[in-house]
């Protein structure tokens, strides 16, 4: 459903739901996605490898995520060890994507200011806007190329293989 956990829980409970509710199915939500965040998700095909040459080229990589942070910690460690610089998600006190926070912070960590980003999603290319960078966003993820270029993405990439070259 895209937008944080937050917003999921809030999207699947009844309208003027109290917040003492909330709060409760939002603590059953993260202690059950803590322990089944790997149930039905894998890498789409190519990208362990994409990230394998990039970091052989000396790219840095980040991962910047709406879905809690404890789950992004773990889905980069089980899916991509080594493999990626700086890995961030949903920090309390700091604003989610589209809002560019989480995107300066990575760039913060990984220490440069030239940055590709690259998404799947509306809330991507916004994100990428709103931090002043420049984006690639793929078409095999969770928005279809129509949807993305609606959204103002102006280059879209159809496979890893396409993308690694427009990275390099």
């Amino acid at each position: 459903m895209g937008n944080g956990i937050g917003n999921l829980v809030a999207r699947s409970l009844p309208e003027n739901t109290d917040a003492k509710t909330f709060e409760k199915v939002l603590s059953v939500f993260k202690e059950h996605y803590a322990k089944n965040s790997r149930n039905k998700t894998a890498p789409y095909p190519g990208i362990a490898e994409l990230l394998e040459d990039l970091k052989r080229e000396g790219v840095k990589t980040a991962v910047v995520s709406n879905k809690a942070d404890f789950a992004v910690q773990t889905l980069v460690d089980d899916f991509f060890p080594g493999l990626v610089t700086v890995a961030i998600g949903e920090l309390s006190g700091v604003a989610r994507k589209p809002d560019p926070a989480t995107t300066l912070l990575a760039m913060e960590k990984m220490g440069t200011c030239n940055v590709v980003y690259v998404g799947d999603s509306e809330v991507d290319v916004e994100t990428a806007k709103n931090a002043n960078i420049s984006g690639i966003f793929v078409d095999w993820g969770f928005r279809s190329e129509k949807q993305l270029r609606e959204s103002g993405a102006e280059t879209v990439v159809h496979s890893a293989k396409e993308l690694y070259e427009r990275l390099v």
